[in-house]
């Protein structure tokens, strides 16, 4: 029997144990490895606008080098979110168990220029004890924490990442009493009206929005995502944002599974093998992990909140911090209304005039899809 054959049509269902819990303690504080999940480490044109395209952020402060130049900045930026494609995240132990990426808390410390570089050093950081819950039976929730730095060794941001850790026998066992109808039944009448609403998006780019002009209770103006779709996905693994590790065809693919055969599972409809990252556009596995169908990746939703400050705040604001909680799938077919309200303002310990942001997104069903927060440094007016 050749190692390969070991490889099942299902996912992997660990359970928790005093032993696997033992060896996770044992690891926090650990550097981690990072090769195998590292996708850019220069922000250059292409890889900027790749990953633009890749979460539908089309700002011409990111895209347009001749508006770019014109700008205070004098080049290029890369959108905050960047980072994440140049290391999403990395997977660290948990054999057997199914993950679901439930919180992020970011601080961003400076911007991304053309030309830079971003490396990232990934740190487990622990866990918490686990607990029972009704959305997946036992659960744990740990914590990896990266920093992204650049060139001149100067951090860029520093992210938490927290995932969910579950059984998936648990989970799919309640898969029933989370049904929904998917694909949503949209009406041709609903589609236009989204897609116009999407089509007359636009930043605020060159205007400031100045500290003094922001006021307690303001909304943000809203985008939207949606309906979901395939390419979506698609798109955004190719901005190099997503695979933990990075996704392989072929051979090279082969020889990772047969080191790793938990890593993928056999699909049997077309017998080829996958990862268990593909339950973000594979039904079939998606239905593995104890979701009804395939799904949006968790910091892709983080990229779509952070589109919407950057589209909100101007060339000049800049994202201080941002927290979000995953909450509900985001399938296929979905559409996802983003927005925000300000909540407070003031001059920080650093000096800078700041405003604090209530940050949602919605689903057409009404549900709280990634509640959040943000604080956002605006410029100032020119005083006498």
């Amino acid at each position: 029997m050749t190692q390969d054959t070991e490889i099942s049509k299902e996912l992997a269902k660990g359970k928790f144990t005093e032993e696997m819990l033992a060896d996770m303690r044992a690891l926090i504080g650990t550097e981690l490895r990072t090769d195998a999940c590292v996708n850019n480490e220069d922000a250059t044109r292409l890889a900027i606008l790749r990953f633009c395209e890749g979460i539908g952020d089309d700002n011409p402060l990111w895209t347009d080098q001749g508006y770019a130049r014109s700008t205070a900045h004098g080049t290029l930026l890369a959108p905050p979110s960047f980072i994440f494609c140049c290391l999403g995240s990395v997977q660290v132990g948990w054999r057997g168990l199914g993950g679901f990426h439930a919180e992020t808390r970011i601080q961003f410390f400076r911007r991304i220029r053309l030309g830079d570089k971003v490396f990232a050093r990934v740190y487990f950081d622990g866990f918490d004890d686990p607990i029972e819950s009704q959305f997946g039976g036992r659960r744990i929730k740990d914590y990896l924490r990266q920093e992204y730095i650049n060139q001149d060794g100067e951090l860029i941001a520093r992210f938490i990442c927290s995932r969910m850790r579950f059984e998936r026998g648990e989970m799919q066992k309640r898969a029933p009493s989370r049904k929904i109808e998917i694909p949503h039944p949209w009406t041709e009448e609903e589609i236009a009206r989204i897609e116009d609403l999407i089509a007359a998006e636009q930043p605020r780019g060159a205007q400031p929005r100045h500290w003094e002009d922001v006021g307690i209770g303001d909304e943000l103006d809203p985008i939207i995502k949606g309906p979901i779709g395939l390419t979506d996905e698609i798109a955004y693994v190719a901005s190099g944002a997503a695979p933990v590790p990075r996704l392989a065809a072929h051979r090279v693919s082969l020889m990772r599974y047969r080191k790793h055969p938990k890593w993928a599972f056999r699909d049997p409809t077309t017998h080829a093998l996958e990862p268990v990252y593909s339950v973000h556009y594979n039904d079939y596995a998606a239905r593995l992990q104890g979701a009804q169908a395939a799904y949006d990746v968790g910091i892709q939703r983080t990229c779509w909140q952070i589109h919407s400050l950057t589209n909100w705040m101007g060339d000049e604001g800049f994202v201080k911090a941002i927290t979000g909680q995953y909450r509900s799938h985001v399938y296929l077919s979905d559409v996802v209304t983003l927005g925000g309200r300000i909540t407070g303002k003031e001059i920080d310990a650093d000096g800078d005039a700041v405003v604090h942001v209530e940050t949602w997104a919605r689903n057409q069903r009404g549900q709280e899809c990634m509640p959040g927060t943000a604080t956002i440094r605006l410029p100032r007016r020119a005083t006498a």
